[in-house]
């Protein structure tokens, strides 16, 4: 005896018309907060970034002769490929800055940026500067970022132990370094 004709075909149409119906808004809200609360414009609407913000701004990871910008998710926040570990850090950050702005009566930028320079791994450098092995201008480098990239055991190093200074320092100007006297890049 088969089952009629509601219970084999239409209850479970039904089913998946109100399950696309309820998936897709929720979705399309998610994703629409995601972008929105991705832009370095949106971290700086809390006056605890906005020192971060502005000295990102006149930054080499803005203002460059290659024209590439690279944002704050680049470096605070693990791949958006890594879906489940981008969506998680994210959601920790978001809610560390919260809390940070109602519990803290002065936000401490230095102890804040030694805070995350602990937490960088070399693969949030690498998903930009991906070419670092091929620098035949520059051999010194090109063999350093090999000791780095191919360390042997005991003598592992950070992308942020030679290049700390690079973002988050107070400049007046915006730093081309490709107008800096004794530049050989490009």
């Amino acid at each position: 005896m088969t089952a009629p004709f509601w219970k084999r075909i239409l209850k479970p149409a039904i089913y998946v018309a109100v399950g696309i119906l309820v998936a897709f808004p929720l979705f399309s809200i998610s994703y629409f907060t995601m972008v929105r609360t991705s832009t370095p414009q949106f971290c700086a609407m809390c006056h605890e970034i906005r020192f971060a913000y502005n000295t990102w701004k006149t930054s080499t990871h803005v203002n460059n002769g290659q024209g590439f910008v690279a944002d704050c998710m680049d470096c605070h926040l693990p791949a958006p490929h890594q879906t489940f570990d981008f969506f998680y850090a994210k959601t920790a950050h978001g809610i560390k800055d919260i809390i940070v702005h109602f519990t803290q009566d002065e936000y401490d930028h230095a102890l804040n940026r030694e805070k995350a320079y602990a937490s960088f791994k070399n693969i949030q450098c690498l998903k930009c500067h991906r070419n670092i092995l091929y620098i035949p201008e520059k051999r010194g480098a090109m063999l350093a970022h090999r000791s780095v990239l191919h360390a042997r055991p005991g003598y592992e190093k950070r992308c942020v132990d030679c290049h700390r200074d690079l973002v988050h320092n107070p400049s007046p100007v915006y730093a081309y370094k490709q107008f800096e006297e004794g530049y050989r890049g490009l």
